[in-house]
């Protein structure tokens, strides 16, 4: 594949799947979604279609560092297919293709006057798509979502999205981009599931399994609420989109909060504690049993799970059950 530019050949549209007890996967509509009216009203620059790829997010990192102004802010890339995908901490999965939406998108943040958003907001980035893919599983398929942190959607508890943001090349003197992949379980079955805490839109019955309703509900709500963050200079405490701040929409949302919690870190290190609030850079801040305060930021932990004085020891040895990856699982599905 071409590092500049993603293949975006059509290939063949007819349905993949053909096997039994699976459900219908059509492709997407590439007419919907290059229509002139929703990639304005969205602010979308350009919109790109591949059938398969390696991964999206490792084609635009690979694209906005070999061409940069081929890929302005609001540049968007989605695949039938991922056969490389990774996740946080580079963690792999792969599911069968047309069953899930797998896009990325290229931003360089900038206010209303063209000044670069402080690199320090970024973080925010990840739980801004979270909040938007919520919004629109809600309005579009008619299920409520939760927000795990530090990027997972969760569906009655079982984990239906994961999210991914990645720094591109700040070397050319450009805004430093963002490469930000979302990963959404629409119609896996309950044996083509990663592992069985995972979940579909489909296994929650919803009002719509149609990818592309559901890719164009989702990126809709980012664009909107991402030019509105944009706008107020990263700031997260400030109202968004005519509504409450990002920081507040995060928190309400978030089922991380309240809990006790294992913080597993590299090297073997791990904090256990009340899951007590968000910083505002988007940090988790965790109270120990000695009410030490502790700062645990998305860059560091390596595993967040609920925990009890009645758990097992450790698991930061051997493999545990959420380690096995897919789209159903911790990172950008």
């Amino acid at each position: 594949m071409d590092a500049a530019r993603p293949d975006d050949s059509r290939g063949p549209q007819e349905n993949l799947t053909g096997a039994k007890d699976v459900p219908e996967r059509p492709a997407l509509d590439r007419e919907a979604l290059s229509e002139a009216n929703f990639l304005a009203a969205t602010g979308i620059a350009q919109l790109t279609v591949v059938d398969t790829t390696g991964s999206t997010n490792a084609d635009l990192l690979r694209a906005v560092t070999a061409d940069p102004k081929a890929w302005p802010d609001l540049s968007v890339l989605t695949a039938e297919h991922q056969t490389a995908a990774r996740g946080r901490l580079d963690r792999a999965w792969e599911a069968p293709a047309r069953s899930s939406v797998l896009v990325s998108l290229v931003l360089r943040p900038v206010n209303a006057d063209g000044r670069p958003l402080p690199t320090q907001t970024y973080s925010w980035l990840s739980l801004l798509a979270a909040v938007a893919l919520r919004d629109a599983l809600d309005e579009m398929a008619g299920i409520p979502a939760d927000l795990k942190w530090p990027n997972d959607v969760l569906v009655r508890g079982g984990k239906i999205a994961g999210i991914l943001a990645q720094l591109g090349p700040m070397g050319d003197g450009s805004v430093p981009p963002v490469i930000l992949g979302t990963g959404l379980n629409v119609t896996l079955t309950e044996d083509e599931l990663p592992v069985p805490t995972a979940t579909s839109v489909q296994l929650q019955g919803a009002e719509t399994v149609d990818r592309t309703v559901l890719l164009k509900g989702y990126l809709s709500r980012f664009c909107t609420l991402y030019r509105s963050f944009c706008n107020a200079d990263g700031d997260a405490t400030a109202g968004l989109a005519g509504g409450p701040s990002l920081h507040k929409r995060v928190e309400t949302a978030m089922v991380t909060l309240g809990q006790q919690v294992r913080a597993q870190l590299p090297g073997d290190h791990e904090i256990i504690g009340h899951a007590s609030r968000l910083d505002d850079s988007g940090s988790l801040l965790v109270v120990d049993a000695s009410a030490h305060e502790h700062v645990v930021t998305a860059g560091d932990v390596v595993h967040l799970r609920p925990w009890s004085p009645q758990d097992p020891g450790k698991h930061s040895t051997g493999t545990h059950s959420s380690d096995k990856q897919g789209p159903g699982e911790s990172g950008y599905a």
